[in-house]
């Protein structure tokens, strides 16, 4: 398995792991999976992966901003999702060890993970890779028609912001 950068061509692959990810019921609030063009003006343009083994895309991570203001440049949100066939296999911990290594290289010197308290193998991956709990947001939304509460963690960088 190899980890490149995630292109324009690789977005039929990526949507389904996404839809996938949403019919779980732990990716996020919304259940619709965006289209390329959405996608791509949404998250930036640095720091997206796929896992790529014998040409088939495995899973994706990507950051988006958590602001346009200036002071926090550096600051952005995480996303990780691994195709149903390649879960268990530890493809989403090293996606985001890769993510979290290019947003140091980015200038990123926070990373934020919001995650469906449900979720914890996503929890999981995001402590081996130095995110800790920093909150619960309880009840914060409802997704289809249940109240939901998601985990807050974060990374700071060793290297960004010190």
């Amino acid at each position: 398995m190899e980890i490149v950068e995630l292109t324009e061509n690789h977005w039929p692959e990526v949507r389904t792991i996404y839809e996938s990810g949403i019919a779980t019921g732990n990716a996020h609030f919304s259940m619709q999976v965006p289209t390329w063009d959405e996608w791509d003006h949404e998250h930036v343009k640095s720091c997206r992966l796929v896992a790529v083994e014998n040409n088939e895309v495995l899973g994706w991570a990507a950051l988006t901003a958590m602001s346009d203001r200036c002071v926090f440049a550096g600051v952005a949100e995480v996303s990780v999702y691994v195709a149903e066939n390649a879960r268990g296999k530890g493809i989403g911990k090293k996606l985001l060890a890769e993510l979290a290594k290019q947003s140091e290289e980015n200038n990123y010197w926070t990373l934020e993970a919001r995650i469906f308290a449900e979720n914890s193998a996503s929890i999981k991956i995001h402590e081996d890779n130095g995110f800790r709990m920093i909150g619960k947001r309880e009840r914060i939304g409802k997704l289809n028609g249940v109240w939901r509460d998601t985990i807050l963690l974060e990374r700071r960088s060793l290297k960004m912001g010190v």
